[in-house]
């Protein structure tokens, strides 16, 4: 390939990522004015000026516009527990990865961003049964590789337990933050408190899994 093949192919690829930003954006912008049910794809499309079946190639289903973010998120979990230096377990990697993100918490901005989401989610059922799908989806994908790196065979029932465990310990404090939030709780003591709860759930954890699953260092060819 060339140099100007390979510019205009990253053109390409920013053209699209600019275009699915706007759709999700609009799309998120209509569900929080209207609701998630009563606004159609062909609304979305038209307000951010593309087709109903650009909007389709990129998301395809409704329910997809308003997750992006989110399966963007656990992909993101599952991809740091892979990426994680030699010598660190499943659970220090998993812990670390969910608590450092607490930080941005502190910010009203943030907040209102998910007291957003929540209303949303809370009046529609296909949402929440998507976000079920989602989170299920991501935890087979980490048991899936937890038992990949432990040399057990597809569907091991204690690289599943785990996967479990580890993505239960996120969701509870999804459903933490987002019942926080839209009780009022703000700023710094929403992410200390986050963060201390987070701690502790992980700290159970610790105690029957600090050795699980150790990576090992690899291997001088």
């Amino acid at each position: 390939m060339t140099t100007g093949q390979a510019a205009q192919l990253g053109l390409r690829e920013r053209k699209k990522r600019k275009t699915r930003e706007l759709i999700a954006e609009t799309a998120k912008r209509l569900f929080a004015e209207r609701g998630f049910d009563a606004v159609t794809v062909a609304e979305v499309a038209s307000a951010a000026d593309v087709s109903q079946g650009t909007v389709f190639n990129y998301f395809p289903a409704k329910e997809d516009l308003f997750f992006s973010s989110m399966e963007a998120f656990e992909a993101r979990l599952v991809d740091g527990v892979r990426e994680r230096p030699p010598g660190e377990s499943v659970l220090s990697a998993f812990r670390r990865l969910v608590l450092d993100g607490l930080d941005q918490l502190a910010s009203d901005d943030r907040a209102d961003l998910i007291a957003t989401a929540a209303r949303i989610i809370s009046a529609a059922p296909s949402l929440q049964a998507r976000e079920r799908e989602v989170v299920a989806l991501y935890t087979d994908s980490l048991a899936a590789l937890i038992a990949e790196e432990m040399g057990a065979e597809s569907g091991d029932v204690e690289s599943w337990a785990v996967a479990n465990a580890l993505m239960g310990v996120q969701r509870v404090l999804v459903a933490y933050v987002r019942s926080s939030v839209l009780a009022g709780k703000r700023g710094e003591s929403l992410a200390a408190d986050t963060r201390s709860m987070g701690e502790r759930a992980f700290a159970a954890l610790e105690r029957g899994l600090r050795v699980y699953a150790i990576k090992a260092p690899a291997s001088i060819r």
